[in-house]
């Protein structure tokens, strides 16, 4: 295979990889935006998801009903998980220092992880997760599998959905209302914290579906997978702009193809280097990320 046929071939497996980065990426972006935190239990919401689509398929198998009903299940789980872990865990600490609330997502992300870890029926062994079966479909001299398209077009699906959700309905406006300043949304009859509760479970909703997707394409869970997605979808949010959910988008397709013609052309064992670099390089060279925007602060 030359050259050019190996680039398309990898640029198609980093758009796979990378609509997964971008769903689990639009939960940090959204919930930064909003209350200037970064979730670092993110990543392992989205594991919550997995294995949640994982005991659904199970039981019903990887029939057309059972995807549907592994699909709705995760995103409804990790969307009542990520509601709850705002009420108990961040809502308390909103007014106090940043750092707190950083330590508080660390320690949920360890709690969520060490929970899974103990519990008689998941344990800390990897699982084989039911997949549908892989079909290669040849366009040109270029192969695409069926799952490749199923996590594209259910990526992109989800993405135009979350647009719409955003910018054209009476609780998207609201979240960009207490974005731009919370205390005066409050002022205006916004429910603030009905609005930060809808941003976290939206952005849980995602990482639910891409956990789904990642499991499919990747397909052994434990309850530690959610460590490195989380960490390149955070990367992916700030090489986007942190912030900015067309960003969001952006950066998680960047580092998918970066990872996979890193993959390709070097070592699958530059991959994560490659991903850490581009966050030092972006950090350097545009803290802002691509459509972040320099925040004047007044003195």
């Amino acid at each position: 295979m030359n050259t050019g046929l190996v680039f398309l071939q990898q640029l198609i497996n980093g758009l796979s990889l990378g609509s997964i980065y971008a769903l689990i990426a639009l939960g940090y972006t959204m919930v930064y935006g909003i209350v200037k935190l970064i979730n670092f239990a993110h990543g392992d919401v989205m594991m919550i998801g997995a294995y949640t689509g994982y005991f659904i398929l199970l039981a019903l198998g990887t029939t057309v009903p059972g995807m549907t009903l592994a699909f709705l299940g995760a995103m409804a789980v990790c969307g009542f998980l990520s509601i709850a872990i705002e009420r108990f865990a961040y809502r308390p600490l909103r007014n106090a220092p940043r750092l707190n609330s950083l330590i508080t997502a660390i320690a949920v992300e360890l709690i969520l992880q060490n929970a899974m870890r103990v519990l008689p029926f998941v344990g800390p062994d990897p699982r084989q997760f039911p997949t549908i079966k892989i079909e290669n479909f040849t366009i040109g001299a270029v192969s695409v599998s069926n799952i490749q398209l199923i996590v594209i077009v259910f990526s992109a699906v989800l993405m135009i959905l979350l647009n719409y959700i955003v910018n054209y309905t009476k609780t998207g406006k609201s979240m960009q209302a207490v974005s731009f300043d919370l205390q005066a949304s409050s002022l205006m009859g916004i429910s603030v914290n009905r609005t930060i509760a809808f941003t976290f479970a939206l952005g849980s909703i995602l990482a639910g579906a891409g956990g789904i997707l990642y499991a499919t394409a990747y397909p052994q869970i434990d309850p530690l997978m959610g460590y490195m997605p989380g960490l390149k979808a955070f990367i992916a949010a700030v090489l986007g702009g942190i912030g900015s959910i067309p960003g969001a988008m952006l950066g998680g397709i960047i580092l998918g193809i970066a990872e996979t013609l890193t993959k390709g052309f070097l070592s699958s064992q530059f991959a994560d280097a490659i991903s850490f670099s581009i966050l030092i390089i972006i950090l350097l060279v545009k803290p802002t990320g691509i459509f972040g925007e320099k925040i004047r602060v007044k003195v």
